[in-house]
């Protein structure tokens, strides 16, 4: 009788694991933390009743629970409650080396942000790129993490899709695919010197990963959520869907020409690697191979591409372009989003108010961060990828940069009339107000990089 009361005991201890293996998931939280390693910072991390709890401590930078184990394409599942004072995340894919700053835990993260921000289940890549999916165009799910109380998380990789969701609503939808494996991990985030804050507690518990028969287990997109890729040169299956198509081929110049040539410019605009590229000549405006521009004419639409700037770089992306106009010396004439090395380039002091600077309308609407109008806009740097974005539909126009919108206005408006009246376009009768014109990437002299161009009609 007693052996069998041992052995019922015993199988009772020990059922759930089994059963999560037998179904597929393995659980990650056990009674104490091996197969973790906390990495970076000093923040205390201990299991207490099956919680993984992690602590605050001051004067240390961020820290990382990680697996020992790495992970390529699975489920994951966890719920956590996070301490409204503090912002937290888990590491996904992540990866530290001693080749790259140290060992500096880097990759992708997803966010749990009790900040009024709510960006919650949004997906930061830790010190290397920056926000790659925020929630400034999914408010709904902004509204589903729930501050001071338990929420679950689901995430699911497989392949270079990434999705998210908070307590069942679906709130990322990524394509990535520079990080195909590596490991997870819980972060503390660095409070400085906060002694206030010292103490403050991140949780997790009922953490569970599947690494098998992921099609069968996945759940199905929320069709209202938007889907944002930075694979190269390459539609997903979902942009096509929804209308979106390459402007540029990634390899050839079919579909452009120079604006005041009837051909592709033969030198000075060049394609290597997926990547198109005006090189570095005096730094003047179109005094080198020139802009060039799409042979298709648009009016509303949807254009999204990445850019790169050189150190003190200068160029533009026009649209509603007209080049029959100026036909002598600069550039052809059209609104243009600015492409600038703020801090370099003259041009950013220039103008009124920083209407010259970085996705600014040029000499018409500065750009500032209308999505969180509490942060600067955010631009990611010379060397750096940058994504913009421009939308026009029925005379409203919107510049987009890293997923932030930066600029709004009404091309039809009293408004934009009388701003282009004191601006260097006064003389161009109606400027910005034609029905149409294609698209045009600028030649100012400098060196600056352009990929994934890609275009939705509306």
């Amino acid at each position: 009788m007693k052996f069998l009361k041992l052995f019922f005991l015993i199988a009772l201890v020990f059922a759930p694991q089994v059963l999560c293996a037998q179904d597929g998931w393995q659980q990650l939280i056990t009674d104490n933390l091996e197969g973790w390693t906390r990495l970076n910072g000093e923040a205390n991390y201990y299991v207490e009743e099956g919680i993984i709890v992690g602590e605050a401590v001051a004067n240390t930078p961020n820290s990382f629970l990680t697996t020992d184990k790495e992970y390529g394409d699975f489920i994951l599942e966890f719920e956590v409650k996070v301490d409204p004072r503090i912002n937290s995340g888990v590491q996904i894919r992540s990866l530290s080396t001693s080749d790259y700053r140290d060992g500096r835990v880097h990759g992708y993260q997803v966010e749990l942000d009790p900040s009024n921000r709510s960006w919650s289940g949004g997906i930061y890549d830790e010190a290397r790129r920056g926000w790659l999916y925020k929630l400034t165009e999914n408010p709904s799910a902004r509204e589903a993490f729930q501050n001071g109380k338990w929420n679950k998380v689901r995430v699911e990789a497989v392949g270079s899709h990434i999705n998210t969701w908070i307590n069942g609503i679906h709130a990322a939808r990524l394509v990535d695919d520079m990080t195909a494996r590596g490991f997870i991990g819980l972060q503390v985030h660095s409070i400085g010197n906060d002694k206030a804050t010292e103490g403050a507690q991140i949780k997790w518990r009922n953490m569970r990963i599947r690494t098998t028969e992921l099609e069968e287990h996945r759940q199905t997109p929320d069709p209202r959520v938007k889907q944002i890729s930075y694979l190269k040169n390459e539609l997903t299956e979902w942009e096509k869907d929804h209308g979106w198509r390459l402007l540029w081929d990634g390899k050839t110049s079919a579909g452009w020409r120079g604006a005041k040539l009837d051909d592709f410019p033969e030198s000075g605009w060049v394609m290597t690697d997926g990547v198109l590229t005006i090189l570095q000549t005096d730094g003047k405006e179109a005094t080198g191979p020139g802009d060039i521009v799409t042979k298709e004419q648009f009016s509303d639409f949807e254009l999204e591409l990445e850019f790169k700037i050189t150190e003190g770089a200068n160029s533009g992306i026009k649209y509603f372009v007209d080049p029959d106009l100026n036909k002598s010396g600069g550039s052809a004439i059209g609104t243009e989003y600015q492409i600038l090395d703020d801090q370099r380039h003259s041009d950013a002091t220039k103008g009124v108010g920083g209407n010259r600077t970085v996705a600014s309308l040029y000499d018409l609407i500065p750009a500032k961060n209308l999505s969180v109008p509490s942060r600067d806009k955010p631009f990611k740097g010379v060397g750096e990828w940058n994504k913009a974005r421009i939308v026009s539909r029925d005379g409203h126009v919107e510049h987009w940069l890293n997923n932030a919108k930066v600029v709004e206005y009404n091309r039809f408006s009293q408004i934009f009339a009388a701003l282009v009246e004191k601006s260097k376009y006064k003389d161009w009768k109606g400027f910005g107000r034609w029905l149409q014109g294609p698209i045009l990437l600028q030649d100012h002299g400098n060196r600056v990089s352009y990929r994934s161009i890609k275009i939705k009609e509306l």
